[in-house]
């Protein structure tokens, strides 16, 4: 098995656990250039809220869209969205990314800004 199937695998059985509990569900996906965050409602079918490192209001205001401080940034906007939309608690899918570095500064950001998971 390679990474990208043993990444896939690990974010299947965390998504099976969310879909159980029937939960609203914070994913992330990382790329080397990139970060992206979305809600989704508890059956996976409409996303509540985006926020990513390639729109313009996020993206303006930092020298690289590929590190920690965009992460944080990343986190503070999507938590933002949420809250507008009256979602204060989701689920937080890593998508079978490790817990650290970006995956981690996004999720400490969503926190500090008023999500709960």
């Amino acid at each position: 098995m390679d990474k990208k199937n043993a990444r896939l695998k690990r974010a299947a059985r965390t998504r099976y656990a969310i879909r159980s509990v029937e939960a609203i569900r914070l994913t992330v996906h990382r790329t080397p250039k990139h970060i992206y965050a979305q809600i989704l409602n508890a059956n996976s079918t409409k996303v509540l809220a985006c926020a990513n490192t390639l729109q313009k209001s996020i993206s303006n205001e930092l020298t690289s869209t590929s590190n920690i401080d965009a992460a944080k940034a990343v986190g503070k906007a999507i938590a933002k969205k949420a809250i507008q939309s009256g979602i204060t608690k989701v689920a937080f899918d890593r998508s079978g990314f490790k817990f650290h570095g970006r995956v981690k500064a996004l999720a400490d950001a969503a926190r500090e800004a008023g999500l709960s998971f």
